[in-house]
């Protein structure tokens, strides 16, 4: 089948399904919820939905730990509703992608279970398992394979007694990593992605997707390393790239479909290795880190302010380094971060803010990405202790500082700065009891504690102004959508030293597209270039609601963004 490459004109908008919408009134997010609000979703201009994982889990890591491949959680709904919600989503234009979890399983899939029984059953090399450096369990001295540290809890390995071996887990103790050099693990993953492919979805997010492959040796990591021991042993692995272009020969060609992978520490440079068009493209797409401020979740627990210069750099190389070979994502707020208001914009200026971020992403060249809970300037909730946390890395990256002697308060400070339970509080949609989140009678109790702001923040007080954040992102993103320049346009950074101040220029195919966003709380000063006369300029865009203008150059009043469109005759 020919790709379209439709990808390279859609917006999607991420669902986290736990925190979305409850439809039955149990208080969990579900897909009888998003059934309910797929008008919403469609009303923000976006063209695709991408959906956090909804298969059964046992909830270690929300999901991201799965035990049946082939089916929907029940807490979230059957396959039958999940049909549905892919039926209503193609009727209102929207794509929907899944989310594809294979370095690892859950501990509780049958798969595992059989594995960790015994050393002679159809599942045993389906996992990453390996005698002890030194013989037994752990309580008789017995020692783990090598000195790997997961990201997620403790040591990298588990000892298992019926095998008297012990199993890799890069992440939680209960996600332990399948063995992709055997072929019967690739064969199953073959299946699984034809089983949603063939019922509809139109791709895959596909998760740590780059950790697939390990070395076999799986030697010692330099002990002084001071975080994720081993990832140079298993990030970008030894047979990464033959495993991930099996997938795409033996399944992903013959669909119209989309898959985007995600890749910690990861380069532009690097990036295009997967993601370079042509006959061995292995990937349509990378989510790098690299703006996030953060390589991977433990860094981000490293105190570290915001840096406008870093944030537009790292924006810059990915624009440069991918423009002619490859496509972005394009991304502010996801499940793994905090939210972005309140990590890069203002709290005191919310919606302003709120507004030059989504510009300073919105019309680069790639396929932005919408979270749930951003497009109304959801911000950061506060947790009294971290045990109130339900994050699995939260408890992990604190029990770490406990054992560096970091006192009570200021794990609670650092937890309070980079725990994921920022973007998973459930979304706001009204200011009534429940925020709206919770169906039925609204009397259940949420799943996690609503932010305590959701009377003011909420999705119904948006809708009730026009001047809102949610209205600008419809108005943004429609904007995007309707002017080629931003698909095929050349990029170009103005203002490179400013510290307050992200200006770039998108032009080609007959027109320039200008893009000015302060990340101040001051006034601040922008002039343009020559080849850029504002009074000739369509002013597209503003943050506020007027935009005057001195000669070609202008003040930006606390957080305020412009776009200016120029059309060549």
């Amino acid at each position: 089948m020919e790709r379209t490459r439709w990808y390279k004109d859609a917006v999607f908008y991420q669902i986290w399904p736990r925190s979305f919408c409850d439809g039955n009134g149990d208080g969990i997010g579900d897909l009888w919820g998003v059934l309910g609000k797929l008008d919403y979703i469609a009303s923000l201009g976006v063209t695709g939905i991408w959906f956090s994982p909804l298969y059964p889990s046992p909830q270690a890591d929300f999901g991201y730990d799965i035990a049946d491949y082939y089916d929907i959680n029940p807490e979230y709904g059957t396959l039958d509703v999940f049909r549905q919600v892919l039926e209503g989503a193609h009727e209102r234009g929207l794509r929907v992608i899944m989310d594809l979890v294979v370095n690892h399983t859950s501990d509780e899939c049958a798969w595992f279970v059989q594995s960790r029984s015994s050393r002679d059953n159809r599942y045993a090399d389906w996992y990453v398992w390996r005698d002890g450096r030194t013989p037994g369990a752990p309580e008789a001295g017995g020692t783990p394979p090598n000195n790997w540290d997961s990201l997620f809890e403790g040591d990298a390995w588990e000892y298992e007694p019926a095998r008297d071996q012990w199993y890799l887990h890069i992440f939680a103790k209960k996600q332990p990593d399948l063995n992709m050099d055997n072929p019967e693990v690739r064969a199953e993953v073959e299946r699984i992605m034809r089983f949603w492919l063939e019922m509809g979805v139109d791709g895959f997010r596909e998760d740590v997707i780059t950790y697939i492959s390990k070395d076999p040796a799986l030697p010692d990591d330099n002990p002084l390393k001071p975080a994720a021991r081993g990832m140079r042993f298993y990030d970008h692995g030894p047979r990464v790239h033959e495993y991930l272009r099996q997938f795409r020969h033996n399944v992903l060609d013959a669909y119209d479909c989309m898959t985007v992978g995600e890749a910690p520490m990861i380069s532009a440079q690097k990036a295009l290795e997967y993601c370079a068009e042509g006959p061995e493209q292995e990937l349509d797409m990378m989510f790098t880190f690299e703006h996030m401020g953060a390589d991977c979740v433990v860094t981000d627990w490293i105190p570290r302010p915001f840096d406008l210069r870093a944030y537009k750099r790292a924006l810059g190389r990915w624009q440069t380094g991918l423009a002619q070979d490859a496509w972005n994502s394009l991304y502010l707020e996801n499940h793994d971060h905090p939210r972005i208001i309140s990590r890069y914009g203002s709290e005191r200026y919310r919606v302003e803010s709120g507004k030059s971020l989504a510009c300073s992403y919105l019309f680069l060249r790639g396929t932005p990405f919408v979270y749930q809970g951003q497009e109304i300037g959801m911000t950061n909730t506060y947790l009294t202790r971290v045990e109130d946390s339900a994050d699995v890395s939260t408890f992990n990256q604190v029990a770490r500082l406990r054992k560096m002697g970091v006192p009570e308060a200021a794990c609670l400070r650092l937890a309070n700065r980079a725990t994921r339970d920022h973007a998973r509080t459930p979304m706001q949609w009204s200011a009534e009891p429940g925020a709206g989140f919770v169906g039925g009678d609204g009397t259940a109790q949420p799943w996690f504690p609503i932010n305590t702001n959701y009377r003011q923040i909420n999705v119904a007080a948006a809708e009730e102004d026009p001047d809102s954040l949610l209205a600008f992102y419809r108005e943004a993103i429609a904007l995007r959508r309707r002017l080629p320049v931003v698909r095929e346009g050349s990029y170009r950074e103005l203002k490179q030293a400013s510290a307050q101040l992200y200006a770039h220029v998108r032009e080609g195919v007959g027109q320039k597209l200008l893009v000015v966003c302060s990340f101040t709380g001051r006034t601040a000063y922008f002039s343009a270039p020559g080849d850029l006369p504002l009074a000739e300029a369509e002013l597209c865009l503003c943050g506020y609601e007027d935009a005057p203008t001195e000669g070609n150059a202008f003040f930006l009043r606390p957080y305020e963004c412009r776009v200016y469109l120029w059309q060549e005759v």
